[in-house]
């Protein structure tokens, strides 16, 4: 069979009409709204009269650290979500939207790949159904109201010095990065230093992926904190007033997107908070629909366990309620191999000995993972350059970590390649031997569950966070913010802020270079060593790439 890229794959696709996937989980049409014929929100309305509902089981999907030959975390939740369904279980896929950003930069998109892929492919990568764009313009509209109230007199004595809300743009944009506005005269208002991040890095992003309803949006959108008066209190998003105009740019956006797999299963993608910079999940209102309607529900989180599962457990869970029944941790042999110290060219070569030293980077994240009280399976997404033997090598360095690893080929398969290990989640969920905890309790402070993080999950020898950090700290706590979870930001290729450094270092610490207070969405962020709330585009961005053929369909989407 000739090869297909993942793109040519989607295309060729039989979708069923959207009515028909939302029937299958019980959604009436009147309660779709509809954006073309594949892909619909789902209203508030249906959602709140399932409150009543049995939850189904959570499953997790997360990773070893990523390297550049690939890991399939993605691809994997999709499989399982249709190995899952091939052997009788009803289950549904939850993850997150695309960012334009990395898909003309480097990463590419988020919708899986081979044969267990979410379509429509195309769409969900780009525009979607415009919940990005609707994010970027309510988090546009703060910014402009916060500078527009200091020109007009300033009744709350902001001090422009101290102004805290940024500006987004979903791109890679590293120009933007620091910026000085309203530059041109009197009539352009006050120059002051600002900048851009993503906006999967706004707090706006993790607001709507936290938030139960409309009614609690709006009220963590008033919570968030814009600026310092000169006295040094807090200025609100509500004191600008702007979190109503705010709610409504958002009204449809906070709607749960259904789209469906190749294989017609059903999937909500929804929400697109970054792991490195932010919270790394897709929204609680999307994943609490999903276990109301099924009874597996197969979510992701992004980058290594390190991040992604870590902030999972300890923001998502305890935020939303919920906790999983299993964790599957994906790796492959070819990452095994690169954590191991084999150069990227030469992962092609058999070298069961490389596979046997990188393993140590994915016993790490098992035994982390476990810490939460959660069995494992290890998905091993197969490659067609894997030898049997390196396969065998994984499996029996599992297995001495009191786990199991399956052989895992939906990419090449489907869920005919994906069953064997759905079979291995579905047994472990039935046992029901979970015992989920998080790792440190509301009441620890913020500086210590820092250093909790860093020392527990990392295996930092601690953190270096010098007096002023310390203060600030102090100072949240003060104000009563102390009972927060902390989110990391950091680099996602290693353990450690030195993103060169994989495997399973030790003997380091984690250097944090900022913190900052996301009241609204609850959490307090950690920037780790040289992580970037803004990314860059790297040297050939694969927007270089990306066209329209002479049919008008797109190339060069991966």
């Amino acid at each position: 069979m000739a090869f297909r890229t993942d793109i040519e794959i989607a295309r060729a696709a039989k979708k069923k009409p959207i009515q028909e996937i939302g029937a299958a989980l019980g959604i009436p049409p009147e309660h779709l709204l509809p954006y073309g014929h594949d892909k619909a929100k789902v209203g508030q309305g249906f959602i709140d009269g399932l409150k009543d509902r049995p939850d189904g089981k959570l499953v997790l999907v997360t990773a070893v650290n990523p390297t550049p030959a690939g890991e399939g975390k993605t691809t994997t939740t999709v499989g399982l979500g249709d190995g899952l369904n091939r052997i009788g279980r009803n289950a549904v896929v939850c993850i997150r939207e695309a960012s334009l950003g990395p898909n003309f930069g480097m990463k590419g998109g988020a919708a899986g790949g081979g044969l267990a892929q979410v379509v429509p492919m195309e769409d969900m990568n780009l525009h979607f159904t415009g919940d990005f764009h609707a994010i970027t313009s309510a988090h546009s509209l703060l910014a402009a109201m916060i500078d527009n109230h200091i020109y007009w007199g300033n009744e709350l004595d902001i001090d422009i010095r101290r102004v805290v809300w940024r500006r987004v743009v979903d791109m890679n944009d590293r120009a933007l990065r620091q910026i000085t506005a309203s530059l041109g005269g009197v009539a352009n208002g006050f120059p002051r230093e600002t900048g851009f991040d993503i906006t999967v890095a706004s707090e706006v992003m993790a607001i709507l992926c936290l938030a139960r309803d409309l009614k609690d949006l709006e009220e963590r959108l008033g919570a968030m904190i814009v600026a310092y008066r000169r006295d040094k209190t807090p200025v609100y998003c509500r004191d600008i007033g702007a979190e109503g105009a705010m709610t409504v740019l958002l009204k449809d956006a906070m709607q749960p997107n259904l789209v469906q797999t190749l294989e017609n299963n059903p999937a909500f993608v929804h929400g697109g908070p970054f792991a490195n910079i932010a919270h790394g999940c897709n929204s609680v209102i999307a994943t609490k629909t999903a276990l109301k309607l099924a009874d597996f529900v197969v979510t992701e989180a992004g980058f290594g366990a390190d991040l992604g599962a870590e902030k999972f457990m300890n923001i998502k869970c305890r935020k939303a309620g919920i906790a999983p029944s299993v964790v599957v941790v994906v790796a492959t042999v070819r990452a095994m191999k690169m954590n191991g110290g084999v150069a990227r060219a030469d992962l092609g070569a058999e070298n069961v000995e490389a596979v046997k030293a990188g393993c140590a980077n994915l016993g790490r994240h098992i035994e982390n993972v476990k810490g939460f009280g959660v069995p494992v399976v290890v998905a091993i997404n197969h490659f067609v350059t894997d030898t049997d033997a390196e396969v065998q090598a994984v499996k029996d360095y599992v297995e001495g970590q009191d786990a199991e690893a399956v052989l895992s080929r939906h990419w090449e398969l489907g869920s005919e390649g994906s069953a064997p290990l759905a079979e291995a989640v579905a047994r472990l969920a039935d046992a029901d031997t979970a015992q989920f905890a998080t790792l440190y309790p509301d009441a620890m402070g913020l500086a210590d569950k820092i250093e909790t993080i860093a020392t527990r999950i990392y295996r930092a020898d601690g953190v270096v966070l010098d007096g002023k950090l310390r203060a600030q700290l102090k100072d949240w706590e003060d104000q009563g913010y102390g009972d927060l979870p902390v989110c990391m930001a950091k680099t996602q290729y290693s353990f450690t802020t030195d993103p060169t450094l994989r495997g399973a270092p030790t003997g380091f610490t984690i250097p944090v270079r900022e913190v900052r207070l996301s009241a609204g969405a609850g959490f307090v962020v950690a920037i780790c060593g040289e992580i970037m709330t803004m990314p860059g585009l790297p040297k050939a961005p694969a927007a270089q790439s990306i066209r329209l053929n002479a049919a008008g369909e797109i190339e060069g989407l991966f």
